[in-house]
């Protein structure tokens, strides 16, 4: 029986803490509402160097709306070609173009063999394209497949098959 009384009382201790704890979040998140609607003190205009970011100024322009008059933002569009940030140009490149990049440094340095650091040092000061050694290493391992390019050995060399054009032309 006193077992009973005590597991009921911890039980009704955890109860009234949850409870607590809910209103206290709850006024803790009404008073960061209250102070995020509220423009700073003296400050006429944002100045802040995150302001300037689409986010954080969409963010701010909703805060500063009454809660009444917030419109909902129209869907947003899938953008196309995988675009992401840093990047110059709106368009992502094309299947297949690393291996292409990498075939045309290997026929340029032909009949030399080359290591993977040398065909990404060609591929910057040539091609203005800065490639990772995997994606290089990838392309190798693809033309290889093609028959295009042929590791020297048991070296870290590579260098262009002069036969494998045809086998390219016909994938």
């Amino acid at each position: 029986m006193a077992q009973t009384a005590l597991t009921q009382l911890q039980q009704q201790i955890e109860a009234v803490r949850r409870e607590a704890f809910a209103a206290g979040y709850a006024a803790a998140m009404q008073a960061i509402r209250e102070f995020t609607s509220k423009p700073a003190a003296g400050a006429e205009t944002p100045s802040a160097p995150a302001q300037r970011r689409g986010r954080a100024r969409r963010a701010a322009t909703a805060a500063a709306q009454p809660s009444t008059q917030r419109q909902t933002r129209p869907a947003r569009t899938a953008r196309r070609g995988g675009q992401r940030g840093g990047r110059s140009s709106g368009r992502r490149p094309q299947r297949g173009t690393n291996a292409r990049l990498v075939e045309e440094v290997l026929q340029s340095m032909a009949p030399r063999a080359v290591r993977p650091a040398e065909i990404r040092a060609a591929l910057q000061r040539d091609k203005g394209v800065a490639m990772a050694f995997t994606s290089i290493r990838h392309a190798l391992g693809q033309l290889e497949a093609r028959q295009t390019a042929e590791q020297v050995g048991n070296s870290k060399t590579w260098r262009h098959r002069g036969g494998g054009v045809a086998a390219a032309a016909s994938n």
